[in-house]
């Protein structure tokens, strides 16, 4: 067995019965909304209570936080790789690509350290994130950005891991601001007349 097929093996699978379904579904959502108040802090005891559910239930699902918080990551990673298809063929290139890479900063921002706290869990534990999120991420951005490049409106030097690292250091730097997504949109906007054409 190779590392990605450990790795997803260790993944805490979606449960098939309607009522493990549910309680799983309840369970994310809470932990969402913990997350954006609390960020990677956030009380897997709280989470349980909002979720209504009991402790057992919610380390059944997750037996550890991490598996819990990369669960939430890969939910929140899979509605932007959604919203990348969209606007691939609902707006103008350029567009597209700017409106997608704020989305990622939003999302980033009010996380609350989440990505970043999974990334130095997977470093001190050597355990890999099962949820493959930075090449979900890395694809839908490849396919917005070589669009844009086509089109004209980005310059060609500019690669998709330049622009997701420029949206995390928007979103590390904003995380902790007052309103803290539209301010990492509103930066991500005026870092992103750099990748223009001169």
């Amino acid at each position: 067995m190779d590392v990605q097929q450990e790795v997803v093996a260790r993944r805490p699978a979606r449960p098939k019965r309607a009522d493990a379904r549910r309680n799983y579904d309840q369970i994310v959502a809470a932990a969402e909304v913990e997350i954006a108040r609390a960020g990677a802090r956030a009380s897997l005891e709280e989470i349980a209570r909002k979720a209504g559910v009991g402790s057992a239930t919610l380390h059944r699902h997750f037996p550890t936080r991490w598996a819990l918080f990369d669960a939430v990551f890969h939910d929140q990673v899979e509605m932007l790789c959604r919203r990348a298809e969209e606007l691939a063929g609902a707006q103008e290139p350029v567009e597209a690509l700017a409106d997608w890479l704020k989305a990622v900063a939003f999302y980033g921002a009010t996380s609350r350290g989440l990505a970043s706290a999974l990334l130095v869990n997977v470093a001190r534990t050597g355990t890999p994130s099962g949820s493959n999120c930075d090449v979900m991420l890395g694809e839908a951005a490849e396919r917005l950005l070589q669009r844009a490049q086509q089109d004209g409106g980005v310059r060609l030097d500019v690669a998709s891991c330049d622009l997701l690292t420029l949206v995390n250091a928007v979103s590390l730097a904003t995380e902790t601001h007052p309103d803290p997504g539209p301010e990492a949109a509103r930066l991500t906007e005026l870092a992103l007349a750099g990748i223009r054409p001169n």
